[in-house]
């Protein structure tokens, strides 16, 4: 029951978003003038819609995503009249890709009539065709901010304490970590020191510690040399001497990295402590970094997920689809007999993650992506300022419509990615335990 509340939660969560992301589209569009004809939730056969005004709203079948029908979004090739005044598509060539911009632009002026000439999306200043096309991945970035910002302010965030909760009983690089001791394993400093948990550590080497970072750092960088170790346990100061060990350990700046360094042997307790503002833009500026980071290795990612799709290990960190998220949501929800704060702060940060991938994504600079959109805005205002730096006549407005062919493969492309990932989510699933 928990884990189906999970997946609802999230599957409402993730509709608003593309609700959202949609109106970031629909709203300043309209108030550029932009006739605005269909906004819709999902892809397929319409399960519910209702008009206002000039607009139908409505829900479909499919909800892996949504769109809205800007009037105009392809300049005509030629801008010729029927006898009623009607714009119309002419075409000269018969080659297969000039027939698809032809038909895509004869589908965009079925519902142009004549007074709504002045309102067509091609023919907004380019700074307007940014703003509403850069609407949709900005309000994905304001909810990944409000989100974020919900969970590390409002509910907190684990922050190891200079308490000891753990002490290791032998000392083994980051690559064996996990295994049982053997006699062959040395004795960890800790252990020699006779740190015990729930000693509160409070100087190192002289150096008065005030969290767990610090204490860490010291240690790193002590190496094999000794060192003094003051604690409070049962509230009485006491101290120890111990040489510290050196031991093979992941690089704090670069965790695919191994160092030789300093260790001690024990672990901290955490306490959940509430974040400031600061601290949301620290973390949202590494997370945008390694989104980004995912984003470019995508297609080798892929690659794992095909071969998981047929039998192999699923990366845990690895791509995955709406249902695959959902399952994860669901797990979310009921891993580790999760308190309802802890399940709510869950399934919220995992809405921020995809709203913080939906901005990045839909700004890549390809059809039919946002992205797409936006720099064949930039680019028709640049050559229109070097033309008129250079004296020449106004180029005019870039035709989008030359890029239907890339459009049309980077969707098939989509498409067919989706569908790996679907498949492999349901025949080999994320699991988070």
């Amino acid at each position: 029951m928990m884990y189906a509340l999970g997946v609802i939660v999230f599957l409402i969560g993730v509709a608003v978003s593309i609700a959202l992301h949609e109106v970031g589209h629909m709203w300043p569009a309209k108030r550029f003038g932009v006739k605005v004809t269909q906004f819709f939730v999902g892809f397929g056969r319409t399960v519910w819609s209702v008009k206002r005004g000039e607009t139908e709203y409505g829900l479909k079948l499919i909800p892996l995503g949504g769109f809205v029908k800007l009037v105009g979004m392809l300049p005509p090739e030629r801008e010729e009249r029927d006898h009623d005044g009607h714009l119309v598509v002419r075409s000269s060539n018969t080659g297969m890709f000039t027939q698809m911009a032809t038909d895509a632009r004869a589908a965009e002026y079925e519902d142009v009539d004549p007074a709504d000439e002045d309102r067509l999306f091609y023919r907004r200043p380019w700074w307007q065709k940014v703003i509403v096309m850069a609407g949709g991945p900005t309000v994905n970035l304001l909810i990944a901010t409000v989100l974020f910002a919900i969970s590390f302010m409002a509910f907190g965030v684990p922050t190891p304490t200079t308490t000891v909760s753990q002490v290791s009983d032998c000392a083994v690089t980051d690559a064996e970590a996990g295994r049982a001791c053997t006699d062959a394993d040395p004795i960890t400093p800790a252990r020699k020191a006779g740190l015990e948990p729930g000693d509160v550590l409070t100087t190192f080497n002289g150096e008065r510690l005030d969290d767990w970072t610090e204490l860490t750092t010291l240690i790193r960088r002590n190496g094999d040399r000794e060192a003094t170790i003051g604690f409070e346990r049962d509230g009485t100061a006491q101290q120890v001497t111990v040489n510290t060990s050196v031991l093979a350990r992941a690089s704090i700046d670069d965790p695919e990295r191994v160092e030789n360094v300093g260790f001690l042997g024990v672990s901290p307790e955490f306490v959940t402590e509430r974040q400031g503002p600061l601290f949301v833009v620290d973390q949202m500026g590494e997370m945008i970094g390694a989104t980004a980071n995912a984003l470019v290795h995508l297609p080798v990612r892929m690659v794992g997920v095909v071969q998981a799709a047929f039998g192999a290990e699923r990366e845990a960190d690895g791509p995955v689809s709406v249902v695959g998220a959902s399952r994860v949501a669901g797990e979310l929800v009921t891993y580790d007999d999760p308190t309802w704060g802890e399940r709510a702060q869950r399934i919220i940060s995992l809405l921020a993650s995809l709203n913080l991938f939906l901005w990045l994504f839909n700004l890549i600079p390809l059809l039919p992506l946002d992205g797409g959109h936006i720099a064949g805005a930039l680019w028709e205002q640049l050559r229109r300022t070097f033309a008129r730096l250079r004296g020449r006549p106004d180029p005019g407005f870039v035709d989008v419509a030359k890029m239907l062919p890339v459009a049309y493969v980077v969707g098939v492309l989509l498409i067919v990615m989706g569908v790996v990932l679907i498949y492999a989510d349901i025949v080999n699933p994320v699991r988070i335990s």
